[in-house]
Formats: C-alpha cells, sequence, structure tokens
C-alpha cells in the first residue's frame, strides 16, 4: 500500500541523511498539486523519482522496489559504481554467500558492451547484490571459460547465461534477473500478487488446479520442469482453485468447475488472454503452448458461452462471443 511505501521510503531517508546527505528526499500529494502530477505525467500511486544534478528533464524512475534497503542499495547503484569489482576467489565466495540471490558476470575483459549493460542493469535490481570480475582465476576456479553472468542461489549456481556481443540487452537481463526474487512457480494470493506485478514479465501462464487433488504433484512438476525453459519470457503462476479467495481470478478467465485442470496465458500488456489446445497437463503440451504463444501463434481465447439452439427463433437474436462476429459482422 501507499502507506507502507511512505514508511519505507522515510526509513531510507534517514539512514541515507547520515551516509550521502547530498541526496535529498521528498514527498509530493498530487491530489493537490495538479499541475506537477501533469508535468511528471503521474499515472499511478505511490510513484518514486529521481533527480539528477538539479533536472526537472527526465527524472529516473524507481520502479517495483518497496523495502528501505532496496531503496538505498538503488540510490547508492545511481549515484556510484553499482557492482563491485571481484580479484579474488575469497572475495567471490564472500558476495556469494552474504545473502540468498547473487549475480556474477565472469568476463574476458572489463572494457566492452556487455559490461556496460551488466552494470546498467545492476542499478535496476537493487534486491540482490552484483558483482564482476575479469580474474582469470576467478574464472577458472568456477570453470569459465566465456562471458557469462550466473545467478548464484544460497551460494550456488542456478543459471548461467553465455553473454555473447552486440546480443545483450538490459530490458532482457533484467527480466531474467528479477523473476529469480520469485520461486520457479509462484503460488498466487494475496501477499505474492504485489511480487508478480512487480517483476517486469509481461507474459503470464497460469495453471488453475486444486492443490489437495490426487493428480496434483504429477501436473505440478511437469509445470515446473516446463517454466525452466521459459524463465525470463513467461512467468509461471498457480492458482489454487479449492481457495475461495480467488473467486476474481476465476470469474476474469471464466474458469468453470468442469475446465480444471485448466492452463491460460495472460499478455499484461493488451489483457489477451489464451487457452493450451490440449487439455493434458503434460510437459510436452506446456512446452508447445509456450513456443507457440512466444511465435506469435497461438489463437486468442474469446471466453463464450455454447450457441443456444433457439438463438435465431425470434426477432431479436442471442448472440454470445461464439456467433457474434459471424452474425454481427
Amino acid at each position: 500500500s501507499s502507506q507502507d511505501l511512505s514508511e519505507e521510503f522515510a526509513e531510507a531517508a534517514r539512514q541515507l541523511k547520515k551516509e550521502a546527505p547530498r541526496i535529498q528526499f521528498g514527498k509530493i500529494d498530487v491530489t493537490h498539486q495538479h499541475d506537477l502530477r501533469k508535468e511528471f505525467n503521474i499515472q499511478e500511486f505511490p510513484t518514486v523519482k529521481f533527480f539528477v544534478d538539479g533536472s526537472r528533464e527526465d527524472p529516473i524512475d524507481c520502479k517495483g522496489v518497496r523495502q528501505a534497503s532496496a531503496f538505498i542499495t538503488w540510490v547508492k547503484r545511481r549515484t556510484g559504481p553499482s557492482t563491485v569489482l571481484i580479484n579474488s576467489t575469497d572475495q567471490a565466495e564472500a558476495i556469494i554467500h552474504a545473502d540468498d540471490l547473487a549475480v556474477i558476470g565472469f568476463f574476458k575483459e572489463l572494457q566492452n558492451d556487455n559490461v556496460e549493460v551488466f552494470c546498467e542493469t545492476a542499478r535496476d535490481v537493487p534486491e540482490m547484490p552484483f558483482g564482476m570480475t575479469a580474474s582469470k582465476d576467478v574464472c577458472a576456479n568456477y570453470g569459465i571459460q566465456k562471458n557469462m553472468l550466473v545467478v548464484f542461489k544460497k551460494g550456488k549456481p542456478v543459471h548461467n547465461e553465455v553473454l555473447e556481443d552486440g546480443r545483450l540487452n538490459k530490458l532482457d537481463l533484467t527480466r531474467l534477473i528479477k523473476t529469480f526474487t520469485l520461486d520457479l512457480v509462484t503460488e498466487y494470493n494475496l501477499e505474492t500478487s504485489v511480487k508478480i506485478f512487480d517483476v517486469p514479465v509481461e507474459n503470464h501462464i497460469l495453471l488453475f488446479t486444486p492443490t489437495n487433488s490426487e493428480t496434483f504433484n504429477t501436473i505440478y512438476e511437469n509445470y515446473k520442469s516446463a517454466a525452466t525453459e521459459f524463465r525470463g519470457k513467461i512467468m509461471f503462476v498457480l492458482v489454487d482453485t479449492n481457495e475461495t479467495r480467488n473467486g476474481r481470478v476465476f470469474e476474469f478467465f471464466r474458469i468453470r468447475e468442469v475446465d480444471i485442470p485448466a492452463v491460460r496465458i495472460l499478455n499484461l500488456t493488451s489483457d489477451a488472454k489464451y487457452k493450451m489446445p490440449a487439455d493434458e497437463v503434460t510437459v510436452e503440451n506446456l512446452k508447445e503452448f509456450c513456443q507457440s504463444y512466444l511465435n506469435g501463434k497461438a489463437k486468442l481465447h474469446l471466453s463464450s458461452e455454447e450457441i443456444p439452439e433457439d438463438w435465431d427463433k425470434m426477432p431479436v437474436k442471442v448472440l454470445v462471443g461464439k456467433n457474434f462476429n459471424r452474425i454481427v459482422f
């Protein structure tokens, strides 16, 4: 909520006052300041913007940061180096084990485009430590021979991404790394819904199933298996159909009892929904569905009732989604 964020923001301001007195914090109630709301195009609340060198032009948006500690890291990475330069294996190990998650960039040399993109990405992901190294000893210690980004979770490598020259994209990298702040499959509830929407992945796949059914474990393992392949491209979400508080989600996707288990993809930007053509939740069916969606070949799912038998018996015809286009247009 705005109130919670306001308190975290104030806490960050208190801590940074000692460490970085040049950084000023302020808050504006735009319900009374209409001109400022218009000038900075404030669409949602709360919005945090960072103004650099006294300029009103092009402030930097601080999105998805909710904890005081992340605020502080975000500001520090904007005003100083965004990654730690690693010169020894001991130093690397210290960073890898300091937190739940760590991102390390292994490079042949530190003067190239990939390094720049890596450092820019670190500025936007304050939730975890970033380190980079061009030390041959450190690279050899982790068995790395190419330019590579490695995500460590609880001290163990969980993802390797080869960084090819000219192919690196800051947004894709940010999306990929941010997904590690969530589980591979995230169960939807009031608490996680906020985190799910904070990760800038616009494609969400949802599995609707009761978590206490006999087949749940098999289905869930298949779902997790498919998730590893599409990390950073599609967010995998589980919706427990036994949980009454998820009613609004079922309504939005028009999920009925007979449809379960059901799999849908939602594009957050267009609100377009897609239904998995196959009924069985197997790894193959899931992968095929995700791939066809990413290739732009999945069919839009327009929820509709069946066409009533007597739809055209009366002067006023009965229209449902399935016959609407054909009759009207």
